[in-house]
């Protein structure tokens, strides 16, 4: 049954990650050093494309509203939230250097940018991690595990055990709503 063949390959996916003791190290790198970026009065700012972009918004807003805990609003955001900025920076220059151009418009030193691609060879996304560099900023990437030359870019890589673009966003959210429960734990409790 197919149903049955989705949820086993979802729980297989979750399960090597609970069994990695690497994946989980670095999924708690991730978490302190956004705790570290808002402790120092910096941000996070988000990118990815099409379900990666959802998630990204989705992210953004666990920690720029609240998770689990009435507290003060975190800066967050993801990079394709104004799309007449993202449209007309798109056709002024092109789609590829859309991300780049708002990350330098609103990054700097000390921020964070987390990238998210299922696939890891989104140019657009590629460039926001170069200029992400060029600022100074720290650069988590989340991506299915085939992506190596899209992790070697980032200070702090996530990779989720599959090839299959459903099962890694299911595990991109897992993975994210961990980060953002934890973050407002260590900011909050």
């Amino acid at each position: 049954m197919i149903i049955k063949q989705s949820i086993e390959q979802h729980l297989n996916c979750i399960n090597t990650i609970l069994q990695s003791e690497s994946k989980l190290s670095t999924i708690q790198t991730s978490i302190d050093m956004i705790v570290s970026a808002y402790q120092n009065n910096h941000k996070v700012l988000f990118c990815g494309n099409g379900g990666s972009a959802a998630d990204s918004e989705h992210l953004a807003a666990e920690l720029s509203g609240r998770f689990k805990i009435d507290r003060r609003p975190l800066n967050a955001d993801a990079l394709h939230n104004n799309g007449s900025a993202l449209t007309a920076i798109s056709n002024d220059y092109s789609y590829e250097d859309a991300y780049a151009r708002l990350l330098e418009a609103k990054g700097q030193q000390g921020d964070i940018l987390i990238a998210i691609s299922t696939s890891g060879r989104s140019p657009n996304v590629n460039n926001a991690i170069s200029k992400a560099k060029e600022l100074g900023m720290k650069i988590i990437t989340i991506s299915g595990d085939s992506a190596t030359d899209f992790h070697n870019k980032s200070d702090v890589s996530i990779l989720i055990p599959s090839t299959d673009t459903a099962r890694i966003q299911e595990a991109y959210m897992l993975i994210g709503h961990i980060i953002c429960e934890q973050v407002e734990h260590k900011l909050f409790a």
